[in-house]
């Protein structure tokens, strides 16, 4: 099944007009920078962010242009924080793609990502609305302190999923969150529909998380990360949470915190992620993404009349958890 062509279908011309903007959004004469926002646009993705924003927006009112340009806004915002996470994590591939910092170098990549984040301010000012312009700020905030927090996890040895929630909240979560009530605030939506908006899009973006997160136990080239990244990164991901604390395994809990400390050799990284597989951690974090899939039905089911747009969302939904990549 082609679920991005069924998510978009209701929005197709305003997602066009969204692409447009956001290319333009990153064109300029300057060489070095011309070639750096070239790469980035290279590998746009699948649109999910906007998209959502503008199945919202499209949904409690008629897209505008200040629905386009928060939209456009929101996806530099996002774009600017993945180029600096690439530095912060000394990553070299993004999407299945070299990083820009790989491509050129770290000077470079954090320059790049504050001109992306520039323009973003720019463009979110040009929707002449002070609260839109309030919760994008309050977005990158957010954001950063969402990787501040990730950082500071590593470092300690505690493993809980109140811990990871914590983490996951304030990155995937906040923005999907964002995304569906700036689509709302787009089209003057009631306070009651904003926020029931927001809800439906931290839901989302808890269930996008957790399947990222998913993938790191298998093998994919198409995902663009190797088995086990996440853990070569120091981060302890919420299947194998479950897994250590529904076994108590003090073996496996000493190669968690020697995961964390980033003393953990290849091999018992690979014990831990077999262990995780072996003792159900992928199906628990599975069974908690259908719990958050019940909670967002629930805004389609009491916000969302119009039938193609009740369909596109429920198509979201289903995507988000069967993707595989």
């Amino acid at each position: 099944m082609d679920y991005i062509s069924l998510i978009k279908a209701p929005i197709e011309k305003e997602l066009s007009d969204f692409i447009e903007l956001f290319n333009d959004s990153l064109t300029t004469s300057e060489g070095l920078l011309s070639h750096a926002l070239d790469h980035i646009k290279s590998r746009s993705g699948k649109r999910m962010r906007p998209i959502l924003m503008l199945l919202i927006a499209k949904n409690f009112g008629i897209v505008n242009d200040a629905t386009l340009n928060a939209a456009v806004g929101l996806e530099l915002l996002h774009t600017a924080s993945l180029v600096h996470d690439d530095v912060v994590d000394e990553s070299n591939e993004r999407r299945g793609q070299a990083s820009v910092n790989a491509t050129y170098n770290n000077k470079v990549a954090v320059l790049v990502g504050d001109y992306i984040l520039s323009t973003a301010l720019l463009k979110v000012s040009f929707t002449h609305s002070e609260i839109i312009v309030q919760h994008l700020a309050e977005l990158g905030r957010t954001l950063s302190n969402g990787e501040i927090l990730q950082l500071s996890n590593i470092q300690r040895n505690m493993i809980s999923e109140e811990v990871y929630y914590s983490v996951i909240n304030q990155k995937t979560a906040a923005l999907f969150e964002a995304c569906a009530g700036i689509g709302a605030l787009s089209v003057n939506a009631s306070e009651d529909r904003v926020e029931a908006a927001k809800k439906f899009g931290h839901n989302l973006g808890m269930i996008f998380q957790i399947r990222d997160d998913i993938f790191d136990y298998f093998s994919d080239e198409t995902i663009g990360k190797p088995t086990g990244n996440d853990m070569h990164e120091g981060k302890i991901t919420l299947p194998a949470i479950y897994a250590l604390t529904s076994t108590n395994n003090e073996a496996m809990r000493d190669v968690a915190l020697r995961v964390k400390n980033n003393s953990a050799t290849p091999d018992e990284i690979e014990n831990l992620v077999n262990f995780t597989k072996e003792n159900g951690g992928i199906e628990y974090a599975e069974k908690k993404m259908l719990e958050l899939k019940e909670e967002a039905m629930q805004f389609i089911v009491d916000y969302v009349s119009d039938d193609s747009i009740r369909k596109s969302l429920s198509f979201y939904l289903d995507y988000v958890i069967q993707r595989s990549n």
